[in-house]
């Protein structure tokens, strides 16, 4: 074995070595005056001129591979160094993300904690310790029975039973602190699922709100309890009311279908919306306002914003609340002289963009209500065109065949949003909020603005930069070239009502 690799090792010299003997051989032959046979002086230069031959080959193949090894080596290089640039990045929006979420954990006023599928404490913010008069150290990593009470838990193990099978769980409770005020806990307990389906853990959200002597009433309360502790309930209010309380029956679970269909049929949601505007002031062109849905027990702080949707996604309705908030918005513009430059931005969930008749009944409406379709705006996010590729650009042909805009929301500075242009040519891009509010601080996204919107002003496509926070940004973008903004810079959410000449005016 060591004489193998040996011969390996001087293999690669050998035709060199026997063309420098072969040469100085000839060399010696010529100047002696030695008489050789021809046949023999022949034989030395066909040996001379192939190993000649082979050297050059080697010398060749040698080149190539060092050519090859020194391309990877640059390659790696490269890579490494957008490795260190983006652990760079990282470490940076890590650390900025860490304050944002100290903010949250020490403001927030929702209990807020998570827990495994073995109820163990992972996560929990300073209202939740504060509410339960505990240290971190005696909550962190700890099971649900080692710092609660008991009657607390196993007030609560039959809803943690329910939110580890799957079931969003929501109720409410009456608790007297030991200052002798009353309070009104609202409780939600959302699951965590895994990519395979399988429930990993919960999320609890506890919102307290104090209450006066003469909100003691069931009907007040506007109680949404489920059914098994209805009972529970009124006796604890019947207790703190002294005996005088007027049962009502609960609604119906907020986690079921049928809740849902129902709050839909009795019209319990309300529709907020965000000014769109120019970026340039005297610009002229539209004025847009993207439309917000909130149940109305979100406005009594009964339910946080946006808490309803996941169970409407969950029950397969959302095709349905979008025909509602359509139906209502056409509904508003046939009614309200609110000026021919304002249009509204309806968000659309992936599920409708697979609803072969819902272009028909928008078509249907505005017929119907006389309402010119370029009113309506229908924005689309880039991950449901990802995940429904054909399916949306029918709809988005059929949209902007009956005289509709669409707006493509969430455009981010990667391959894969700009290859979804090759396919939908929309009327706007929305540009995603996480570049957008970071252009002051990251001149990599500032860039990404830059060639987001030079593309777009290429394909004659307007763009909209969203969760525009400050002035500041607004300026820069104005300074880019970015068509619209929408933000708290511009205008917070409103209700849809309180739309007037006055709420149209420019920052």
């Amino acid at each position: 074995m060591y004489s193998y690799s040996k011969i390996n090792t001087i293999k690669p010299f050998l035709p060199t070595a026997i063309t420098m003997v072969v040469a100085g051989l000839l060399i010696a032959l010529d100047r002696s005056m030695l008489s050789i046979e021809p046949h023999v002086i022949t034989g030395l230069w066909v040996i001379l001129v192939t190993t000649i031959l082979i050297t050059i080959i080697q010398i060749v193949h040698t080149e190539k591979i060092f050519s090859t090894q020194f391309a990877q080596l640059a390659a790696q290089k490269e890579r490494l160094a957008n490795e260190i640039k983006y652990r760079i990045w990282a470490e940076k929006t890590s650390s900025e993300n860490k304050a944002k979420l100290q903010i949250v954990d020490e403001n927030f006023p929702v209990m807020l904690a998570y827990f495994n599928s073995e109820q163990q404490c992972r996560y929990h913010n300073r209202a939740f310790r504060q509410w339960f008069g505990l240290r971190s150290e005696q909550i962190e990593n700890r099971f649900l029975h080692e710092f609660l009470n008991g009657s607390f838990y196993t007030h609560i193990k039959h809803e943690i039973g329910r939110v580890l099978s799957g079931d969003t769980v929501q109720n409410q409770q009456i608790q007297q602190l030991p200052n002798q005020s009353i309070c009104l806990v609202t409780a939600h307990l959302i699951p965590h699922f895994d990519s395979g389906g399988k429930v990993i853990g919960f999320y609890t959200l506890y919102t307290p709100r104090f209450m006066k002597k003469d909100e003691l009433s069931l009907e007040n309360l506007k109680e949404k309890s489920v059914s098994e502790n209805e009972q529970l309930r009124k006796r604890k209010l019947t207790q703190y009311s002294g005996g005088d309380t007027t049962y009502q029956p609960a609604r119906a679970p907020t986690d079921s279908s049928s809740r849902i269909i129902l709050a839909i049929e009795q019209e319990e949601f309300r529709l907020f919306c965000q000014k769109i505007l120019p970026v340039k002031p005297g610009q002229d062109a539209a004025i847009y306002y993207e439309i917000l849905i909130r149940m109305a027990e979100e406005e009594s702080s009964l339910i946080p914003p946006g808490a309803f949707l996941p169970l409407v996604e969950k029950h397969n309705l959302m095709p349905r609340l979008d025909r509602w908030v359509v139906k209502k918005i056409i509904q508003y513009l046939s009614k309200k002289n609110i000026g021919t430059e304002i249009s509204f931005c309806i968000n659309l969930s992936g599920s409708t963009l697979k609803d072969p008749a819902f272009v028909d009944h928008v078509q249907d409406l505005l017929k119907s209500a006389k309402v010119s379709p370029d009113k309506l705006c229908f924005e689309i996010e880039t991950f449901d065109v990802i995940a429904n590729l054909q399916n949306t650009v029918l709809f988005v042909k059929k949209m902007q065949q009956l005289g509709c805009l669409v707006s493509l929301c969430s455009f981010n500075h990667d391959r894969t949003s700009f290859d979804l242009l090759k396919y939908i040519r929309a009327d706007f891009l929305k540009i995603d909020g996480s570049i957008v509010c970071n252009i002051l601080r990251n001149a990599e996204d500032l860039k990404k603005i830059e060639n987001i919107n030079k593309f777009a002003r290429a394909l004659k496509i307007e763009t909209i930069g969203e969760l525009v926070e400050t002035q500041a940004i607004l300026e820069k973008l104005a300074e880019i070239g970015i068509d619209y903004a929408q933000g708290f810079a511009v205008g917070r959410p409103h209700p849809i009502e309180t739309i007037s000449r006055s709420t149209i005016n420019l920052p």
